[in-house]
């Protein structure tokens, strides 16, 4: 496990673990794409930064990583229950789930592999484009990027906990790591509800900016710990990034984290074995590379219409940042 490196107040950098031609290629990548923010943290400094890093980015899916985040202390008192099935929490939808999908349980949605194809809200269009017909496989037997599991687990949490996932999110891990931009004050908090008329699962979105992204990944590249305190229960970030799925070409999945997997991540670059990402649509990617102690934000002014980067360009900027690591 990486030892705790971690800041306990601002971010401090090291400007010498990239020399300026290496930074110079990796700023030439970031120019030339649709890149608005970046960092790489090397041993729990900014060894780079590009952009505004104190600016709050919408998140997009990287909140499916936040809602696995933290459900490990609910799992680890008992409070969720792994192998509970949607019938056993009363789970249900507009449409009404079939006997068969009502046997899908909590970890099925964990790992996107409910069967549930049910209408759902917040999709993009390629998660429209791959949604599998409804009742075309039972649960547990088929991956599906799915936003009805993701959607219905955050219910399963509100319900079962009693907390919003906003809320649990603010005591639980931004508050204990110390993120210095997010805030639930005010009329615009930095995450809220959403509600949708195709299905009676909300979506739960966040706002953050690129320093404070780099301490969740900074708390799963050190197992969960930051100084002295274990925040997620002992051995729940390990268990979030195991490999449950293949998910083609994008790698591996796991809880609600995409994976490296034999070497593939971003199209166009061999990635460290081991790593893994929180990612967003659009270009927003959270990712930790623990062979090289490292964890690398990127992020997109994705409001902006007509603004997102491809899994191609996040590959080059991968690229350029493993040249300078190995310069």
């Amino acid at each position: 496990m990486t030892p705790c490196t971690n800041p306990n107040g601002q971010w401090q950098s090291d400007d010498s673990a990239f020399s300026p031609a290496a930074k110079a290629a990796i700023t030439a990548v970031a120019d030339s794409q649709n890149t608005d923010a970046a960092l790489v943290i090397i041993g729990g400094k900014i060894v780079y930064a590009y952009g505004d890093t104190t600016r709050k980015y919408l998140c997009h899916s990287i909140r499916k990583s936040f809602l696995a985040a933290l459900m490990g202390q609910d799992v680890a008192d008992g409070t969720i229950d792994l192998n509970a099935t949607m019938k056993d929490l009363n789970i249900d939808d507009n449409d009404g789930l079939s006997d068969v999908e009502l046997q899908a349980q909590v970890y099925d949605l964990l790992t996107a592999r409910s069967g549930v194809y049910h209408a759902a809200g917040y999709e993009t269009k390629w998660m429209q484009r791959i949604k599998e017909k409804r009742h075309s496989h039972a649960p547990g037997t088929f991956w599906c990027y799915n936003n009805w599991d993701f959607n219905a687990l955050g219910t399963v949490f509100v319900q079962q906990t009693g907390l919003s996932v906003a809320d649990a999110f603010q005591q639980r891990i931004a508050g204990p790591v110390g993120m210095e931009d997010f805030s639930l004050a005010g009329d615009t908090p930095d995450a809220w509800r959403e509600s949708f008329q195709q299905s009676r699962h909300d979506a739960y979105p966040f706002r953050m900016s690129s320093r404070d992204l780099a301490r969740f990944g900074q708390l799963y590249l050190q197992g969960g710990r930051w100084s002295d305190q274990q925040i997620l229960p002992e051995g729940w970030a390990e268990e979030c990034v195991m490999l449950y799925s293949h998910a083609g070409a994008r790698g591996g999945y796991g809880y609600m984290f995409w994976l490296e997997r034999d070497g593939v991540f971003a199209p166009g670059v061999k990635t460290p074995k081991g790593s893994y990402s929180a990612n967003g649509a659009g270009g927003h990617y959270c990712m930790v590379v623990p062979e090289h102690d490292m964890v690398i934000i990127h992020r997109v002014d994705t409001e902006t219409p007509g603004t997102e980067l491809s899994k191609f360009g996040f590959g080059k900027f991968l690229k350029a940042v493993f040249a300078a690591t190995a310069a």
